[in-house]
């Protein structure tokens, strides 16, 4: 008991002793703690950055796409990359019976849903303006014979004025073109008849005698005018197939911010709306949309900046594109708008367009202001819109291009992730049409066969008796005839080209067994504890060998593929940035130190001088350093958690570009302070400072008394 009695006295005195070496030197140890309470700061404001930029990222993927793990057969080649590989493509072996698997996982504890999935990308296509109008005016003459409307329609005339002054505006484009094109070379030989067509399009002559045959009027036009517009065409879309309802309550961060969401059961699509912003929408009105982003997150100024210049020199150079979309109602209402908008008695459409335009930073807001106020709405922004079809096609594993139509219910923006070039162009798609597109098995295409089965007379034979079932067996095989159908070709054009099986096909509803039996290329597993991820994958892997099916189950940070791999990759930045600040701290403290040591050299002397052991004095700077570090550090500490409050406070750190908002999984990062995080950090700190300490006390271990007699401190 007097031991312990000794070693509290002793622990008493060195603590005086520090205390009292730290007030007397108080510039000495104000230094030193003001560096200790810094690197607190620093690594407490560090830390809550990066774990608020990891929370962000992780959510954002996991509540997009990626959910929690992700399964996919494990005779595939490639591994799985839902946002694309540094390789490209990931090409993946099929599920082939995702009802299966299904059941198969959801016997595993704590997993929640079982999403199916099939990511690719296709080709899209979109039509151009003159196919819309075509439309429109095939629409009023369809109405016109089928209800006897009056010739003289005001929709009707102006859709047709419409058309013949796309015609014309088309004209002179492409002599324009020809002004610089060579007229003696096979291409324009091969295309005179086309612009011959065109001159005929444009003339009265045409227009005046539209009305005695519609249909030929319009088959001429779709025919021969319309390919020589250079619009539409076909974009590249990237999208998953998928349970839409499954999907919708699996990823929260998949939000549908326009129309609404594909119903339950039924056939459609969700267009991404990144990638309906930067594909789809009218090039003015993107180039505005980018001018502005430019300008109020990045301080951007268009007389200093000249990709700036150049789009607003395109913006004035490109009317074309609105003009096409104005018929002469609309022209008319567009250019009484703007009139009154810019204080301008300008009446040639073009020109008061461009001058709209014609954009500068002084007038940049109000012009944008106008635009989406007063011309916006005479204006379809979008190629396609809610309500349309798009037809997709993309090669099916047969090698051969089929295609699907689907209906476009809404556009759908992905949380955190909304301006990321990789993980934002996303679309969706119901699995149905996916497995259409791609030639696997759907009801429709199993009736079909079953239907083709029955009239056939097919019958399922042993493969023992295939040869005789095929060539017969001696027995003369009777064969019943088959009424066949004549083809009524008017009967079809009456019904609207199968329009009718179309919509037919768009209203019917699947039931949840037709949607979970048939192909998956993968499938995301949802758990009720993400933390539990690590112990779930080896039981998801087992659950399937039970049921017959291998497959291999990875991480969503895994399966995220190139936007996995930068998320990796910015993580070891930011640690690498903590590590090096780490390291100046301890170099800044150490130095910090030896020198306060080196300056006590008379002091340490003395006490060796009058009995203190080396180990008292290596046990006296450590509890020094300990002291400040513990004072200092809860500084620091107080002071970096204020600083986190009062930047979240504040609205956060603005992303100021594409790069930064996909860091921040948003528009702004709001850091957030980790009980664990914020006690690493400090602890981290205070051991730099014992370690930065240890130097020092073995220079002060080392000096004699004889050396402190010498000195002159």
């Amino acid at each position: 008991m007097s031991v312990v009695a000794s070693r509290v006295r002793q622990g008493r005195i060195l603590l005086q002793m520090a205390m009292r070496n730290l007030v007397a030197s108080r510039v000495r140890t104000l230094v030193v703690g003001g560096i200790v309470a810094l690197g607190v700061v620093i690594v407490v404001l560090g830390s809550s950055l990066l774990d608020s930029i990891d929370v962000g990222m992780t959510r954002s993927i996991q509540g997009s796409l990626g959910g929690h793990v992700q399964l996919y057969n494990a005779a595939s080649r490639d591994p799985l990359a839902l946002y694309g590989g540094t390789m490209g493509e990931s090409v993946l072996e099929p599920i082939d019976d995702f009802a299966r698997l299904k059941a198969a996982a959801l016997t595993v504890p704590g997993v929640k849903l079982v999403v199916p999935m099939g990511i690719d990308q296709a080709m899209v296509s979109m039509g151009n303006v003159f196919d819309v109008a075509l439309e429109r005016l095939r629409a009023d003459v369809r109405r016109r014979m089928e209800q006897g409307a009056p010739a003289d329609a005001p929709d009707y005339e102006a859709h047709k004025a419409h058309l013949r002054r796309m015609a014309t505006l088309l004209q002179q484009e492409l002599r324009a073109a020809r002004e610089i094109a060579d007229e003696t070379s096979g291409v324009y030989r091969d295309r005179k008849a086309d612009f011959d067509a065109l001159s005929t399009a444009v003339e009265g002559g045409f227009w005046e005698t539209f009305d005695a045959d519609p249909l030929g009027s319009l088959e001429f036009l779709e025919n021969r005018v319309a390919p020589l517009s250079l619009d539409g065409g076909f974009t590249f879309i990237r999208y998953v197939g998928t349970d839409p309802e499954a999907f919708q309550k699996a990823f929260p961060g998949a939000q549908v911010v326009e129309g609404s969401p594909i119903p339950p059961g039924q056939r459609g699509a969700l267009l991404g709306k990144l990638y309906a912003e930067e594909w789809l929408k009218l090039r003015a009105a993107r180039r505005l949309d980018k001018i502005k982003e430019a300008r109020d997150l990045n301080g951007r100024r268009i007389a200093k900046d000249e990709e700036l210049q150049r789009w607003v020199k395109e913006n004035t150079g490109q009317t074309r594109d609105i003009l096409l979309q104005l018929d002469p109602v609309r022209t008319r209402e567009a250019v009484r708008r703007l009139q009154a908008a810019l204080g301008t008695k300008e009446e040639d459409p073009g020109k008061i367009v461009a001058a709209l335009l014609d954009t500068n930073d002084d007038n940049f807001d109000a012009r944008y202001r106008i635009f989406y106020a007063e011309l916006a709405p005479l204006l379809q922004l979008y190629s396609v819109k809610v309500g349309d079809f798009i037809t997709i096609k993309a090669p099916s594993r047969s090698g051969y291009v089929s295609s699907v139509n689907v209906p476009i219910h809404g556009f759908v923006e992905f949380r955190g992730l909304e301006r990321s070039a990789l993980a934002g162009m996303m679309s969706v798609l119901d699995i149905h049409s996916w497995r259409d597109l791609y030639g696997y098995m759907t009801p429709e295409r199993a009736a079909e066969v079953r239907r083709l089965k029955e009239r056939a007379g097919a019958r399922t034979v042993a493969r023992e008796d295939a040869e005789a079932a095929l060539f017969g067996g001696g027995a003369e095989v009777p064969v019943e005839p088959v009424a066949v159908k004549p083809f009524d070709e008017a009967a079809l054009l009456l019904a609207g080209g199968g329009r009718q099986s179309r919509e037919d096909l768009f209203r019917r509803r699947y039931t949840q067994a037709e949607t979970d039996t048939g192909v998956a290329l993968n499938a995301a597993v949802i758990l009720d504890d993400p933390r539990r991820i690590g112990e779930t994958m080896p039981k998801l892997v087992e659950a399937a060998a039970r049921a017959g099916m291998k497959v291999k189950a990875v991480t969503w940070l895994e399966a995220s593929g190139i936007v996995g791999q930068s998320m990796g990759l910015l993580r070891m930045v930011l640690y690498l940035a903590v590590l090096i600040i780490f390291a100046v701290a301890l170099v800044i403290i150490n130095n910090a130190m030896v020198m306060a040591t080196l300056q006590r050299v008379k002091e340490i002397g003395t006490m060796r001088a009058i009995g203190a052991q080396r180990r008292f004095v290596l046990v006296l700077v450590v509890v020094e350093v300990v002291t400040t570090g513990l004072v200092f550090g809860g500084l620091g500490a107080a002071l970096g958690i204020a600083i986190v409050h009062a930047i979240g406070w504040t609205g956060g750190i603005a992303a100021t570009n594409d790069t930064m908002y996909f860091l921040f999984s948003g528009p702004a990062l709001i850091p957030r302070l980790g009980t664990a995080s914020l006690v690493t950090s400090v602890a981290i700190v205070f051991l730099v400072s014992i370690l930065s300490a240890l130097y020092p006390a073995v220079l002060a271990m080392r000096v004699t008394p004889l050396e402190a007699m010498q000195s002159d401190e």
